[in-house]
């Protein structure tokens, strides 16, 4: 227990939060010195000074740029550490934006009231405890005093000596108290408002799924490269002809260079934020895909009806993506076999399908299973475009197929 009262006397936010409050007090102080004085007030006249400088401080709340000054103060002395910085993970509450709207104000209004008010008694008890510190220390002294409104010290000695750290102690529990309750009106004062929030819940929700395309182009881009590459690489071995081995390093090395533009135009969108999603590869360039996978060995049966140029740019490139992770998946569960690819572009829809036989070892599913990462990135692609992908068995097939509104 004495261990968490002397606590708060070794905690820099105490004095910070402590020092906050008593800026507050200078306003009322400046509008006292004019009226009704400052020279042996009355608590009438401290009424006055309460009450008089409400207007001035109601009027200042209406300035949008007053409020962001506030919570740029809260933040540095009711929240000290590297989380008072604007912007910061650990996000105190504080809302740093000027006042958007008369919601706003009027709360940046009660603030101000309250700071002001809390000030002003913070400060009276401050200069009462450490005027009652001297008179202890002044009578251990042998020198008598009084503090209004404490009786006279009539005696002397140096007993009092022991009773000055008492108001001190008292008066700097009363300011962690203090403190931490306007801490705590502060977080829903100058808290953000609902716009603020649901803006930051938006600019969250975009971070997201920035990163989700940014992991589904680098899985489905290096995911392709390295199985055809496995896939080469062990036909090679099993092959053991030369010229079949000089065609299957070819095939690795163009995959490899395919492979590395790729990556390189996802980390270009990651690195300039302003680059255009016109980067990445649309389906216009499916050819390529079907050429590496029959550089691997595998039997492409591809049929392709109707204007691929007619497909609007981001179906095009999310429709890319996933022939390229169907191929992908393709030749890393079943290996070289015969693949069949439809790509049909209808008047208001475009259909892709691409079927395998399946190995003799492949588990039983459902027309709807498969649950791989690649997969779920393949429907996670289709219903951000408002369409609909399913993969599963087929008779002794396995079969993906994709509808995209155009």
């Amino acid at each position: 227990m004495p261990g968490l009262l002397l606590q708060p006397l070794t905690r820099a936010v105490t004095y910070t939060r402590w020092l906050h409050l008593l800026v507050g007090v200078i306003v009322p102080l400046v509008c006292g010195a004019v009226f009704p004085g400052l020279s042996d007030p009355s608590p009438y006249d401290w009424l006055l000074i309460a009450v008089l400088p409400l207007p001035l401080v109601l009027a200042a709340a209406l300035v949008p740029s007053i409020r962001r000054a506030e919570g740029l103060q809260a933040r540095l002395m009711l929240f000290p550490g590297p989380h008072a910085r604007a912007g910061s993970d650990e996000d105190p509450g504080i809302s740093t934006a000027p006042a958007a709207s008369w919601s706003d104000r009027a709360r940046t209004g009660v603030w101000l009231v309250l700071r002001m008010e809390a000030g002003l008694a913070l400060t009276l008890v401050t200069n009462t405890l450490l005027a009652l510190a001297l008179a202890f220390a002044g009578a251990a002294a042998g020198e008598p005093g009084r503090v209004f409104p404490f009786p006279c010290s009539t005696g002397t000695g140096w007993a009092y000596a022991l009773l000055v750290p008492v108001p001190v102690l008292v008066l700097v529990l009363i300011a962690a108290g203090a403190g931490a309750l306007m801490t705590r009106a502060a977080r829903r004062l100058l808290g953000p408002s609902v716009k603020e929030r649901l803006a930051a819940l938006e600019k969250r929700t975009d971070d997201l799924l920035e990163r989700n395309q940014i992991a589904r182009e680098l899985h489905d881009t290096l995911g392709h490269a390295l199985t055809l590459a496995v896939v080469q690489a062990g036909a090679a071995r099993t092959a053991g002809d030369p010229e079949f081995t000089d065609r299957a390093l070819e095939a690795i090395e163009e995959t490899g260079r395919a492979a590395l533009e790729d990556l390189d135009r996802v980390l270009l969108v990651l690195r300039e934020s302003g680059r255009p999603a016109a980067a990445r590869p649309a389906l216009d360039e499916a050819a390529r895909l079907l050429d590496s996978a029959r550089s691997s060995g595998a039997r492409i049966d591809a049929e392709v009806t109707g204007a691929l140029d007619r497909v609007p740019g981001p179906v095009s490139r999310e429709a890319y993506r996933m022939l390229q992770e169907a191929l992908t998946n393709a030749l890393r569960h079943a290996g070289p076999v015969r693949i069949r690819v439809r790509i049909a572009v209808e008047s208001a829809r475009l259909r892709l399908e691409v079927r395998n036989p399946l190995p003799a070892t492949a588990p039983a599913a459902g027309p709807g299973g498969g649950g791989g990462r690649g997969l779920r990135g393949v429907r996670e692609r289709a219903t951000l475009l408002g369409g609909e992908a399913r993969a599963g068995r087929d008779g002794g097939d396995w079969l993906l197929a994709v509808e995209l509104p155009l």
